[in-house]
């Protein structure tokens, strides 16, 4: 048993959504109970007790797409002209790296952004792989690294026509031996989906065979869509049709998908979105960097689409995110009084119901795979934030604070399914040096091929 007390809880349950002095019991991997930390520290005397010394108490973050391996790009130097479109920030970098990778370096490419998760309170992550010349194997060795550091995880290998039909083949097989794999573990801790790149990268023949495979296996996409405007202009030129469309037209939309970006849509492609039940994740620091553009987050969230927060690798610390997704929109609207409800509800309300989507919910038996709330029979996914606000915080005006004032390393102490991660800004059990030190040679040894 462990008991958090003495802390101000953010709950996120609707019901009881602040407790100014209160407590957390955890039991193995689930939330028992909450209440006030006096009758709490009573009631379970012989817990191990973390004392938040009046901090922050809240749910651990959840990322909705990430690409680990491109942590491997930070610093690199490749030289030749600057890129003047998406389309040749593909080819000239990530295209470029994903070929060179080795599953030792798809191993140790984890290492730094699953530590920077950690210190930035993030729990749940839900991660989209590329390794042409390394697919078999790939997605163990991410989640081999997410064991390692206890991070609750949803994996994928991205699927295109980008390097040949053996290693189309190849991406289908690993993304469904290890839907099998996660399937047999039955362990909320692990889950799968079908990756897939972008329809620009994929034939009619490959997402024939892509959509036979995924229904086969009971799982559902996740797929860039129409992220720039070259997956737009080639879905228009070889199929008459935009990229929504398309993929909606194939069957890949379904509440068991992520579309991620949708860009560049119309409000026909939104009222697909809606109908089919996908779900979108807005990377907005990602958008901006590769000059994109910007989402119709707003307009697709009037509409009823699901839209949650990712980081597309940018940045580990998904609260990066929300704090620019909160600026870009004001920004790129013209309205200062624009996006003010949307980021807490992409963040704290939409991820956790994405991420609910694709745990393994075989395994869900006693939670039905719940998270994102500090409830009872939550999973006790967990953050302690050292942060004492200037003015007072409360239910009324922590998403205030969190966004003006909270960032990833106000994060003390990390708890994941019930297990202690981090603590006082130290992660338990893990040699950061080591680990680090190898990455560094690992990346070093990537980029002299590249």
């Amino acid at each position: 048993m462990l008991l958090i007390g003495n802390g101000k809880i953010v709950t996120r349950d609707t019901a009881h959504p602040f407790i100014e002095d209160g407590a957390v019991a955890i039991d193995d991997e689930l939330i028992r109970e909450l209440g006030e930390t006096r009758a709490l520290r009573a009631k379970y005397p012989d817990a191990e007790y973390i004392d938040a010394k009046g901090r922050l108490v809240m749910p651990g973050f959840i990322n909705t797409h990430m690409h680990y391996y491109s942590t491997f790009a930070r610093g690199i130097s490749l030289g030749g002209k600057p890129a003047a479109t998406f389309g040749e920030v593909l080819s000239g970098l990530w295209w470029r790296l994903d070929k060179q990778l080795s599953l030792d370096d798809v191993y140790y490419s984890c290492m730094g952004p699953m530590i920077d998760q950690i210190r930035a309170g993030v729990c749940s992550v839900i991660d989209h792989h590329a390794s042409p010349f390394a697919v078999e194997g790939s997605l163990f060795k991410i989640a081999e690294a997410a064991k390692l550091f206890g991070l609750r995880s949803n994996l994928c290998y991205e699927v295109s026509d980008r390097d040949g039909e053996e290693i189309t083949q190849a991406g289908i097989r690993e993304n469904i031996d290890f839907a099998k794999h996660c399937q047999k573990q039955n362990d909320d801790m692990l889950g799968a989906l079908f990756g897939l790149h972008a329809q620009m990268t994929l034939g009619e023949k490959t997402l024939d065979r892509c959509v036979q495979a995924a229904a086969e296996a009971g799982i559902g996409f996740h797929i860039h869509a129409a992220e720039g405007v070259e997956d737009l202009n080639d879905a228009i030129s070889k199929y008459g049709m935009p990229v929504i469309r398309r993929l909606h037209n194939k069957g890949l939309l379904s509440e068991k998908s992520i579309a991620v970006h949708c860009i560049h849509i119309d409000e026909e492609e939104i009222e697909l979105l809606k109908e089919s039940g996908a779900a979108v994740v807005h990377n907005p620091q990602s958008n901006m960097a590769n000059a994109v553009g910007v989402s119709p987050v707003q307009e697709m969230m009037k509409r009823g689409v699901l839209v949650g927060l990712g980081t597309d690798g940018y940045s580990a610390d998904v609260l990066d995110s929300y704090k620019t997704a909160a600026i870009l929109h004001k920004h790129s609207s013209g309205l200062p009084s624009a996006f003010w409800a949307e980021p807490p509800l992409m963040f704290f309300e939409n991820n956790k119901k994405i991420i609910e989507r694709f745990l393994n919910s075989n395994a869900g038996e006693k939670t039905g795979g719940k998270l994102g709330i500090i409830a009872k029979d939550h999973y006790a996914d967990i953050i302690i934030v050292d942060y004492k606000g200037p003015t007072p915080v409360n239910q009324n005006t922590i998403n205030s604070h969190i966004l003006f004032g909270i960032t990833g390393r106000h994060v003390d102490t990390t708890i994941i399914n019930g297990k202690i991660i981090m603590k006082d800004r130290v992660l338990l059990n893990i040699d950061e040096e080591e680990l680090m030190a190898k990455s560094r040679e690992q990346a070093e040894k990537l980029w002299k091929r590249i």
